[in-house]
């Protein structure tokens, strides 16, 4: 066994005496931390093992025993635990829980079960292969360390909606600040005013909230421009800068072939003069820009004389019309990471080739410097986290904005049901690691599962398509209501109504796999068995079966999920909504076209009849459809035009939920663009998009009533529809 598991901790337990006095630590171990426990609950249990074991040795008795090998193995298997034991230590564990977890692992018998585990694992490894992993370490070799003055920063770009690569680098951020009592500068980098707007900077500020991030100090760039412009001027007149008017294909050119520009070798006063001309915006100046004289020819083309300011005239969300020129963000990041006290900046790995750039800067303009270190981006199979690609999508109205379900942008993620606690731990689990990797979608979904599962309330749900009536034999003479738990295993959430009747609803699909004499479970009723079957070619038109309850419940392959009629307990109409990834491709290279990649059909919905309890919930409430799945309320009735409960499908990380659902067509015939992709200008199709429109339901072919005149839910009459609308299927539901 492999410790660390469930299987380990299964072992030790096994392996030793379990006295009655230890069980409450032992239900501590696998109760409160579990897999499945929230970041925050996991803290709080680590206190309480912290404060337990002040004066102890051990957690039960005055010898080892069966409490503290459960303790030990469920630590041993947290990541979250080991992460911060491996890092911090004492300083957020507490000093006695990381002193009795080292006494407990010094354990003759834990010792053994290492080596043995180690063993077995090796053995059981084929000989030369590789064992890969995404999860990650917290170990970047930070040097000049020092408790409680670190600070680490955290610059977005306004310009833009934070994204699950974003998550990570806040996270990391926040997390190596607090491992070493430090503080988080949550730092605006707001230096391009044709992007940036003030509603990106309050997203940013919200979405940053709900991850639970909270800077100790909040600022922007723009609060520097003042000293940026000043440092300019001092790289000029220290001749390590100067003005340049060379055309930008020319400029680009000439960096990459190692070429001076014919402006390198201008004398102080020329540059002066010229960058004054810039920062007043003239029309002479907006042809020039501020390079810096780092290099013609270095092997690393980051170094080859960068732009560093250049004119925009377009106001700034901030300063208005005060500044005609802005800082790259190249050139500020360094200045003001060193005048805030910044001492550890950490970015993402697409920025080491600028590294050596950023650390050109200290020097030249006589600053303290700060250390960089960068961590892996967490890039994600069908994804896409260009900001210039997802905004295509937005551009092109695919999608219904940056928070579509299918956008992997916090709150696009969040709409689609992740929790926050799920995304914060998964990015904890992958760590600082600097190697790259392509991950699937499967352990995140599955962890966002463990979280949801306990407390998501049971509901049950319908196809509308082709809903087959049961007249149910001994069933009541009149429909009544129970009370029934929302929850079986959570009776804290409380109770729902389900409604008992002579004749009741079932799925088209179920009804269709019965077989005459056939005993089946009605779930939380009873057994039934199938007496008439009604059919209409090889649609099934009508029900007949007879009440079992005596039968056993256990006995019986199928159990079905059906809707009883009252009418006082009106039914609720809900579209079950699913969505696939918006490209086919699990890997974009540089120069695919979207032609080529964009999945023809990404959403696709269904309408279903709910028990009327779902009519109740919020928006944002996730729950769970029996023998459906997960989902998370998006639309409450009231904000749908349609009069809809719009339900979105959460994935569980099962494989048949984070799979593509697009199967290639083979006689397609694909268009290669090469490098002249269209991602830089809108799809052609692009058209205004009708709040409900991506939801992807065929065109009506004909005009038709959608319901018979008879009444469905006893003397409730459900109304035909006063338009014909694309949003629903054309031909009779019943």
């Amino acid at each position: 066994e492999f410790v660390g598991s469930r299987a380990a901790e299964a072992f030790i337990l096994s392996a030793l005496p379990t006295p009655v006095e230890t069980a409450q630590w032992i239900g501590f171990a696998q109760e409160r931390l579990g897999g499945s426990v929230a970041f925050k609950e996991l803290e709080l249990a680590f206190s309480e093992l912290d404060q337990h074991l002040q004066m102890r040795s051990y957690a039960s008795g005055y010898a080892v025993s069966v409490a503290d090998a459960a303790l030990w193995g469920a630590l041993r298997a947290s990541a979250i635990f080991q992460r911060n034991l491996k890092i911090a230590g004492q300083q957020v564990l507490g000093p006695a829980l990381t002193r009795w977890y080292a006494h407990i692992s010094a354990q003759p018998f834990v010792e053994r079960l290492v080596a043995a585990a180690a063993n077995a694992q090796t053995a059981a490894k084929p000989s030369g292969a590789k064992v890969t992993t995404d999860q990650g370490s917290f170990d970047l070799g930070l040097e000049g360390v020092e408790d409680g003055k670190v600070v680490t920063r955290f610059p977005p770009e306004p310009s833009g909606y934070l994204h699950i690569g974003h998550a990570k680098a806040a996270l990391l951020n926040e997390y190596f600040a607090r491992s070493h009592n430090g503080k988080l500068i949550v730092r605006f980098d707001d230096t391009n005013p044709n992007k940036e707007k003030a509603e990106f900077e309050e997203s940013i500020t919200e979405d940053l909230r709900l991850l639970g991030i909270h800077g100790d100090v909040v600022t922007h760039t723009s609060d520097h421009f003042q000293t940026i412009y000043e440092y300019a001027l001092k790289m000029i007149n220290k001749g390590l800068a100067y003005a340049d008017d060379t055309p930008h294909e020319t400029m680009k050119e000439e960096r990459m072939n190692g070429i001076a520009s014919q402006r390198r070798d201008q004398s102080v006063e020329e540059n002066l003069q010229r960058f004054e001309l810039m920062r007043q915006g003239t029309e002479e100046g907006l042809t020039w820009c501020l390079r810096a004289k780092m290099s013609v020819d270095n092997p690393n083309k980051a170094m080859r004389d960068p732009v560093i300011f250049r004119c925009n005239l377009t106001p700034h969300h901030r300063t208005g019309t005060l500044w005609k020129i802005y800082p790259t963000y190249d050139f500020c990041c360094p200045i003001v990471d060193s005048i805030e006290g910044v001492t550890h900046a950490l970015r993402s790995m697409e920025y080491r080739d600028r590294n050596p750039q950023y650390e050109w800067f200290f020097p030249a303009l006589e600053l303290r410097p700060v250390a960089i270190k960068d961590f892996s981006r967490m890039n994600f199979v069908y994804t896409l986290l260009s900001k210039r690609k997802l905004q295509w999508f937005v551009d092109s109205g695919i999608v219904g904005g940056w928070d579509d379900p299918r956008f992997p942008t916090v709150r696009g993620i969040r709409r689609r049901g992740m929790t926050i606690d799920a995304l914060r731990q998964y990015v904890l689990m992958q760590g600082a690691s600097q190697k790259n990797m392509l991950l699937e979608w499967d352990k995140i979904w599955a962890l966002n599962k463990k979280i949801i599962d306990p407390v998501a309330p049971r509901h049950t749900a319908l196809l509308k398509k082709e809903l087959v009536p049961v007249t149910v034999v001994g069933g009541p003479d009149v429909p009544f209501t129970k009370d029934q738990p929302r929850h079986k295993k959570n009776p804290e959430l409380g109770t729902k109504q389900t409604v008992f009747s002579s004749l009741v609803f079932v799925d088209q699909a179920d009804a269709a796999s019965f077989a005459h004499n056939e005993e089946v479970t009605l779930m939380d009723w009873g057994n039934a068995i199938v007496q008439d079957i009604v059919r209409t070619g090889d649609v099934v038109t009508a029900l007949t079966v007879q009440l079992h309850l005596e039968g056993d419940v256990k006995a019986t392959k199928k159990k079905i999920t059906w809707l009883g009629q009252d009418p006082n307990v009106h039914p609720v109409e809900a579209l079950l909504v699913d969505y696939d990834y918006l490209i086919t491709k699990k890997k974009i290279e540089e120069n695919d076209s979207i032609e080529d990649i964009l999945t023809p059909v990404s959403e696709f919905a269904d309408t279903a009849i709910v028990d009327a309890n779902v009519g109740l919930l919020a928006k944002g409430a996730i729950i769970q459809l029996e023998r459906r799945g997960y989902y998370i309320v998006d639309k409450e009735a009231a904000q749908s035009e349609l009069g809809l409960v719009t339900l979105i499908n959460i994935p569980d990380g099962k494989a048949a939920s984070t799979a593509s659902k697009h199967k290639e067509d083979p006689n397609a015939t694909k268009i290669k663009s090469g490098k002249g992709n269209s991602w830089d200008k809108p799809s052609a199709k692009a058209k205004a998009v009708h709040p409900d429109a991506a939801l992807s339901l065929p065109e009506p072919k004909d005009t038709c009533n959608m319901y018979e005149s008879k009444h469905m839910y006893g003397d409730v009459a459900v109304g035909k529809p006063k338009d014909i609308t694309s949003m629903y299927e054309t031909h009779k539901y019943y």
